[in-house]
This record gives structure tokens, sequence and C-alpha cells, in this order.
């Protein structure tokens, strides 16, 4: 069993810390400040294994070299290969599973083109470590890829089971819920969602992990095909919608500008 945490970060990151019982360490995900690991490592007097990372957007990568710095070389760190990160020892360039170097631990890597062209998840046991492809209520924007592009890696993540635990990088879900509520109010679980989301953010928590059940019960960007959807789409850009890619499309260019 894989044991997570969040760790915050700048105004909404998560830096995600996890470990496994077979070992006393950590990996981190996507640390964009290496001071906010140092401390939790310090706090916790806990060694560094490794680092994943999942796109190169500086608020993922941004603590890589300090972290070098202060554990040593010798850290293992996994990240996409065609996107040429500065600190990745370990470079990825196909879809796959991997070893994660003094952990033990197997991770399934899942090439996720979209937000960035090169972006990757981890799988982990049932724990999916997705940076900015997959929100809670949401999508990354297309920075790099295709609407196309992002609508085949969300139906991949969509096949997953709907147990696994979604690890974004990012507390965006309150806005998300927002701009879902707009386009599917009729939803009976994104509204019963929406109450528990505020309930704990008030109370200043994560909405984090979600999951994948979760999020294509509430989640537009994975409920593209959905008939409530389709008309307040119809309504909004004042046009019949035919498919669920021109959907998400349009979904997406919605939320850009919501």
């Amino acid at each position: 069993m894989l044991h997570i945490t969040p760790l915050s970060a700048f105004n909404d990151n998560y830096i995600w810390v996890f470990q496994s019982q077979q070992n006393s360490g950590v990996y981190v995900v996507d640390p964009g400040d290496g001071q906010v690991v140092i401390d939790y490592l310090n706090q916790t007097e806990q060694p560094l294994l490794g680092i994943l990372i999942t796109h190169h957007h500086h608020d993922h990568t941004g603590g890589i070299e300090q972290l070098i710095c202060q554990f040593g070389e010798h850290i293992a760190v996994y990240g996409p290969q065609s996107e040429n990160i500065i600190g990745v020892n370990h470079p990825i360039a196909t879809s796959g599973d991997i070893t994660l170097t003094n952990a033990g631990v197997n991770a399934k890597i899942i090439q996720l083109p979209g937000h960035t062209l090169g972006h990757i998840a981890y799988l982990i046991e049932d724990v999916l470590f997705c940076g900015d492809t997959l929100f809670s209520a949401g999508c990354g924007r297309l920075f790099e890829g295709s609407a196309e592009q992002m609508y085949q890696s969300l139906s991949e993540l969509s096949q997953l089971p709907d147990n696994t635990k979604v690890c974004c990088a990012h507390e965006y879900t309150l806005a998300n819920l927002a701009f879902a509520n707009t386009v599917e109010p009729n939803n009976a679980t994104l509204i019963d969602y929406t109450q528990k989301a505020h309930a704990l953010r008030a109370q200043s928590k994560p909405t984090l992990p979600s999951s994948i059940g979760q999020e294509k019960a509430i989640n537009p960007f994975l409920r593209s095909d959905s008939e409530e959807i389709w008309q307040s789409l119809s309504i909004q850009f004042q046009q019949p919608i035919d498919n669920p890619l021109q959907s998400f499309s349009l979904l997406r260019q919605w939320k850009d500008n919501f």
C-alpha cells in the first residue's frame, strides 16, 4: 500500500510525497519548490529516494536543482525524455512499466500529450500522479497539444479502475466546479460533490486525491458525451453538437474564457 501526502507550494500547487511499505525513504512528484520538500524531509527525518517529473513547466521542475544539491547527484530523477528537463537522469521515452530506483516499486508510465506534448503520468499501485492533465472537475490547458490529443489522453485515463486515486498537481477544484455546474447544472452527483469540496476548502483541507470513478461522474471533460452538456454547448456557441470530440473542444474553449 502506498502512503501519499500532498505538500502545498506556491499559491495552489501540490507536491506529492509517496512512500511504500517496503522502505523508509520517500519519492516526490513535481517538486516546483525544493525548500518545501527539504522542510518536510527534515521534519519527518526521512531520506529522499527519488523524484518523478510529469512535464517541463517550471512550477513542476524548479526544485530539482536544489534537491540534487542538498541530497546528492545519486538521487534518481525520472521525467519525459522528449522535454529535455535539466536534472533528469532517468529519461523516459515510451509507455510501459519501470521499477523505481531504491524504492522497489513499479510504476506504469502513461503518455498524455495535450497540456504539453511530452506530458506523462505515473500509475503506482492504485495511485495516479497525473500532473496537469486531469484535475478534479477539470483538465489542463492546451499549451502545446491539440484538443484531440487531450481528449485521447483523458479517454485513456478514464479506462483506469474507478478506485484509482487521482493525485493532480493543483488545487483548482472549486474554480473547476463553478464551470462544471454551469455546463451540467442538473447533475446531482456534481451538486453533492461541490458541497463537499467547499466544506473541505473552508477547513483549508485539500480536495485531493479524487478518484477516476468520481471524475467520470462529475468532470465535464470526462463527460463530453453528456446530453445536458451538449445542450449547454449548443446554446453557448449557437451551433449543433455532433460528437464527443467537438463537445470536448468547445468545453475547453469555453473554460479558457470562463
